[in-house]
């Protein structure tokens, strides 16, 4: 399989980063002449992956940071250069990785039984178990008790597909391993091909809002940032939501997390993720927070949810009511698989997704490796969250010229089918992986409600409002639901 494989990479190539993220600029029907304010550095391959993934990462990070210039030059009438180095940015796509807690390890970001298991018929899946609801569904299917070894020999006893197919219908989240030819046999596979990372479209007439225009270079506030004074509602949990609401808090958005008391969470990625927001708890199941909720639709310019596919909308919280309740919203929606297809309504996570659609299949193989092999860093989750970020800011910068209310769309597939256009790179997974010590010249201590924490620094600079976070991570549901004062110019 080695020769095999080595082969079939030998000739081929990636795409040049710059022209990545020129065709996501393109096809968001963004202002051309602001690519010439874009510097990107460095290369692939930087981590091991025979996959253009700094490609990935570079090109979905310096598309946000250049959105966030747009909208600069929309409020101020002047350009800012953006530079993005692709070291940096795959750091950044590592965040989660690299965080450190009072000097020492975040908490544990696996549950145990979680991971990649061989079942009877040769194949392999992957098992999500990181929420205790999806933990114990798994087990009560198995029929065995909460250890590797008994979950190991339970799974002897199946076909992958056929243990994927009776998890996924009990609203687990499983993916059996599949070569990238199988997926592309697959109907969701037919259904996405075609489609762009990143879709955006108007779902409602409202007039056109610009974002309020700053003063003269000498008199804007020393915080104005390109998002000073826009709103956003956060409803995303794990890694890629997160990172996009994290990434529009960065540029000066007032980011306002929403969870409930009821719902699982991963402390690391809260953590991680949670730089420059504010977080409060409201359940949808409530006749008084659903209104709260409204009331903070209403003042709202921007909704990223991450939740299941109309899990939001069965709660009176998806697109349609948000645009009825405030027109101009623009709404950021993440999927795992799609918004068209049969497997739409289908749970899923960035492993998961790398397993089923067959990038783990194709690192093993271009690794001669017998065992599945995940990406070196959990790609398809960052490089949405940038893309979600990104399509939010082009959104509202249509807004401010065309009016409407937007709908933003982008899946963990889509981002795949994505990466796999960049190309391949011959000999990427012979690239020594890196270690914390590597990119200590990237990281920031920082403190916040969780103690002192070691973070990585954004990787896009901005030369004239450097990207960064004014408000510290802080346990769930710290704040009251409301917005804080919209600041001046």
């Amino acid at each position: 399989m080695n020769a095999a494989s080595s082969a079939g990479l030998a000739g081929s190539t990636h795409q040049a980063p710059a022209d990545a993220l020129a065709a996501l600029w393109r096809d968001a029907a963004m202002p051309p002449d602001a690519l010439s304010h874009l510097t990107l550095t460095g290369a692939d391959p930087i981590l091991p992956s025979s996959f253009a993934i700094g490609t990935a990462a570079q090109a979905s990070l310096g598309a946000s940071a250049l959105a966030a210039a747009a909208l600069w030059a929309q409020r101020t009438g002047r350009w800012q250069s953006v530079s993005v180095d692709m070291r940096h940015a795959l750091a950044e796509f590592r965040s989660e990785r690299y965080l450190r807690v009072n000097g020492g390890p975040a908490p544990e970001l696996w549950e145990k039984i979680a991971g990649l298991y061989p079942c009877g018929d040769g194949g392999w899946v992957r098992l999500h178990t990181n929420f205790p609801h999806h933990r114990d569904g798994v087990l009560k299917i198995l029929k065995c008790a909460h250890d590797r070894d008994a979950v190991r020999a339970a799974l002897a006893h199946w076909k992958a597909e056929d243990f994927e197919t009776v998890a996924s219908d009990a609203g687990m989240v499983v993916a059996a391993q599949r070569s990238l030819e199988t997926w592309l046999r697959h109907p969701q596979a037919q259904a996405l091909a075609g489609l762009p990372p990143v879709t955006i479209e108007k779902i409602g007439e409202a007039p056109p809002e610009p974002l309020p225009a700053f003063p003269p270079h000498a008199e804007i506030n020393v915080d104005a940032r390109p998002l000073s004074g826009v709103r956003v509602l956060d409803f995303t949990r794990i890694i890629a939501g997160p990172v996009a609401g994290r990434t529009l808090a960065a540029h000066g958005a007032d980011v306002l997390l929403v969870t409930a008391a009821h719902l699982p969470s991963m402390p690391s990625l809260v953590i991680d993720t949670g730089r420059g927001k504010r977080s409060c708890q409201l359940d949808l199941r409530d006749p008084d927070d659903k209104r709260t909720l409204h009331k903070l639709f209403h003042g709202a310019d921007v909704v990223v949810q991450g939740y299941r596919p109309n899990g939001l909308a069965e709660l009176g919280a998806g697109p349609e009511a948000a645009a009825r309740a405030r027109p101009g919203i623009v709404y950021v929606s993440l999927s795992a698989y799609g918004h068209v297809g049969p497997w739409s309504g289908k749970r899923g996570f960035d492993s998961l997704v790398q397993t089923a659609t067959g990038i783990n299949d194709d690192e093993a193989r271009a690794a001669g490796s017998a065992e599945p092999r995940p990406l070196p860093a959990q790609v398809l989750d960052h490089a949405t969250g940038y893309l979600l970020a990104f399509g939010a800011m082009a959104a509202l910068h249509r807004r401010s010229v065309e009016g409407g209310s937007w709908l933003v769309r982008v899946s963990l597939a889509q981002v795949g089918q994505w990466l796999r256009s960049l190309g391949r790179v011959p000999d990427g997974v012979t690239v020594p992986d890196q270690h914390i010590d590597e990119v200590s010249d990237l990281l920031e201590v920082a403190e916040s409600g969780f103690g002192e924490l070691t973070v990585v620094r954004h990787a896009a600079k901005l030369s004239e409002t450097p990207a960064h976070w004014t408000l510290p991570s802080v346990p769930l549901g710290s704040h009251a639901p409301e917005w804080l004062p919209r600041p001046p110019g």
